[in-house]
């Protein structure tokens, strides 16, 4: 076959042209555009490889971003707990003045009034905000945590910034956590509040004095020993309710009283679960050595007939009210025909007695007293409390998941609820609340429910059971439904029958008129929503409270006991409001002839501060920990960013100075091809022959 010119210039030229072009083409478009490809099919490895980083760069941007979102709100967090410990220092300072004994009521007043200051202070930190956004709110950042009167309104959502696949970190401090938190570690502390001098010499009891100093004895005659009885009810720390008649006679020391105080609460010889102790005022203080439970309580009144006829040792605790408290009446007033019973009492707080209790004595008291009144408002002042959990009782929570049913089979079936006082429109009212089994196989269990007046009509009590209303049975009632029969009793709006549309529908008519609830810190309250001032009134108790032969109250609601020290619960502007009130009231010591029997006294309000001082630095040191957890996040996510763009630089963007290397070359090529195609082009026949 002969070659032609023509053979060789499609061989050397054409096919040669086309690559070198290409390649030409591809190495300037790679100069210009600063990348390597252009498109998936240019090299479909790079480009995987590209979209892979890309993809990864998007994440570290997402997570940079939501990081330095949420390092603001820690950090600014932490500035504002560091103004808090400062303030709260400066509170414990003053304190600690006011307890001076140098320190006079003028003196007390003016710190007393800097407290409140501080207190502003410290309400004004609380509702710090970033960007209109509240800090300590939890998820509710757009609703003020703190109301005038110090109650939280947020909620208990954390917050959490994304810090990669399947890692996040909770930046926010919420108020629930700061200003309503729990210790676990912490242990609840209550006390007496009536001071125990010596009846016999002067001075304050101590744990060294006779029964017969605390007790008295109007004679003088020590061959003549009497017998006291105390009477002492109180819940343990497990939740387990006790009552309890001890006798103790004259000889007896009050360290024995304290010793028998204990073993009620499950001391023994090997074991205690409290310490009973008393303070430099001669008061009872309880302290519970099992950490993190708010279910310790506490009441005691003792009794003492000087002329021996048995009236001091009684089943009905009212019959104790025929004696008389003033142990100087007693006993200036020895003629022979006087009243000789002497009731002593330990706890004292102020509280009106429920319809049909003692209503002269009123240490003789414990859980048959009416709620506190605030112009329209009934309040009770018993936190309800989960047994398992120690968390705030909810409308939801099961009564028996709160109540005592150590006794009997571990039933709430059988108890009886007394509910008294007056309506709304000032009448009186007395209903029974029966809590009794729903057994389909027993006729006379058929649920709980509730009779007026002591009468035979029933109002059962009915669940929501959507297959079928029936009324509830004893352990499954819930706070909801108990606070549905308080309010239907204090509005007098009674069901028209006793069925379970005509039970919602006297529900839904007592609602307009007043509303049964409860608390932030799980106590029923009641509003009255027909008067500023109320006329109702509410008593509510266990109807076995006064009698020492039955079983302890299953649960309480509103009680004449003990005063609180310390509690693993944590009320933050509660606690400032008290600590305030005991200077305020110039008391070192509670004392229940004060003009607030329940002020807790400047030296425990010392305690109580230093309780809220740790709380509040341990929630400091979460939110240091939050922040330095998101910082090292930032730092570690800004290096992988640089990290991942150099890599994906070396893998799409183009090497301008191999890329021009590289077009130097193709371009010699090119002439080169070009300059030997055109010398072939020249040759004539007789050269190619």
């Amino acid at each position: 076959m002969r070659v032609t010119s023509s053979m060789y210039y499609h061989s050397l030229y054409g096919t040669n042209n086309s690559k070198i072009n290409n390649e030409l083409f591809d190495v300037n478009k790679q100069i210009a555009s600063g990348l390597k490809i252009q498109y998936a099919k240019d090299d479909v490895a790079t480009f995987t490889q590209t979209m892979r980083l890309d993809n990864e760069m998007t994440t570290l941007g997402q997570v940079k971003k939501s990081t330095e979102s949420g390092y603001k709100v820690s950090n600014q967090s932490d500035v504002v707990l560091n103004e808090f410990e400062t303030s709260m220092n400066r509170m414990r300072t003053l304190l600690l003045q006011a307890a001076n004994g140098a320190s006079d009521d003028i003196s007390q007043d003016a710190i007393a009034e800097e407290l409140k200051g501080i207190k502003k202070n410290l309400k004004s930190l609380a509702n710090t905000s970033i960007n209109g956004q509240y800090l300590f709110s939890g998820s509710s950042v757009n609703v003020k945590p703190i109301d005038d009167n110090g109650k939280y309104h947020g909620n208990d959502k954390s917050m959490n910034a994304f810090l990669g696949s399947n890692n996040q970190q909770q930046y926010n401090l919420t108020g629930s956590e700061l200003f309503l938190g729990e210790e676990h570690n912490t242990k609840r502390e209550i006390t007496s509040n009536v001071i125990n001098n010596n009846l016999i010499d002067d001075g304050v009891i101590t744990t060294d004095s006779s029964i017969r100093d605390l007790m008295g004895d109007i004679d003088n005659d020590k061959t003549t020993v009497n017998k006291n009885y105390f009477y002492i009810r109180g819940i343990k720390s497990d939740g387990t309710a006790f009552k309890k008649k001890l006798e103790l006679d004259d000889t007896a020391k009050v360290s024995d009283l304290l010793t028998d105080i204990g073993k009620e609460y499950g001391n023994s010889g090997n074991l205690d679960l409290v310490n009973v102790t008393l303070n430099s005022n001669g008061e009872i203080v309880v302290q519970d050595k099992q950490n993190g439970s708010s279910k310790l309580d506490f009441h005691m009144v003792g009794a003492v007939d000087f002329n021996d006829t048995g009236r001091a040792n009684v089943d009905d605790i009212d019959d104790l009210n025929s004696g008389e408290s003033d142990y100087d009446k007693v006993k200036d007033d020895n003629d022979g025909d006087t009243n000789h019973l002497f009731v002593h009492e330990f706890i004292k707080s102020g509280l009106k007695p429920a319809s049909g209790a003692a209503d002269k004595i009123e240490g003789i008291v414990y859980d048959r007293t009416q709620f506190s009144q605030d112009g329209a408002k009934l309040s009770s002042n018993v936190t309800q409390v989960l047994k398992a959990d120690n968390a705030f009782a909810s409308p939801s929570t099961k009564i028996s998941e709160v109540a005592d049913l150590t006794r009997g089979e571990g039933t709430l079936d059988g108890t009886v609820f007394n509910l008294s006082g007056k309506d709304i429109g000032g009448n009186d009212y007395s209903f029974e609340v029966h809590l009794d089994k729903n057994d389909p196989n027993d006729s006379n269990k058929n649920g709980s429910y509730f009779t007026p007046d002591g009468g035979t009509t029933k109002y059962h009590i009915y669940d929501m059971d959507p297959n079928g209303r029936k009324a509830v049975d004893a352990d499954e009632m819930t706070f909801q439904q108990l606070m549905d029969t308080v309010n239907m009793a204090v509005t007098n709006t009674l069901p028209a029958a006793d069925t379970a549309d005509k039970y919602d529908e006297a529900i839904q008519e007592s609602n307009v008129k007043g509303k049964t609830e409860l608390s932030y810190d799980g106590k029923i309250t009641f509003s009255d929503q027909t008067s500023s001032i109320t006329k109702a009134s509410i008593a509510l108790y266990d109807s076995n409270s006064d009698n020492f032969t039955k079983d302890a109250s299953v649960m309480t609601f509103n009680t004449n006991n003990a005063l609180t020290i310390s509690d693993p619960k944590t009320d933050f502007f509660k606690t400032i409001d008290e600590v305030i009130t005991s200077v305020s009231d110039h008391t070192n010591y509670p004392d229940a002839e004060n003009a607030n029997p329940n002020t807790i006294g400047i030296e425990n309000a010392i305690q109580k501060m230093d309780d809220l001082q740790s709380h509040v630095a341990r929630m400091h040191s979460k939110v240091g920990a939050q922040s330095n957890t998101l910082n090292t996040s930032l730092q570690r996510t800004q290096l992988l960013e640089v990290s991942t763009t150099t890599l994906r630089s070396s893998v799409i963007d183009t090497d301008v100075a191999e890329a021009s290397l590289k077009l130097q070359q193709l371009t010699l090529n090119y002439q080169a091809m070009l300059s030997t195609v055109g010398k072939i082009s020249k040759l004539s026949l007789v050269n190619y022959l």
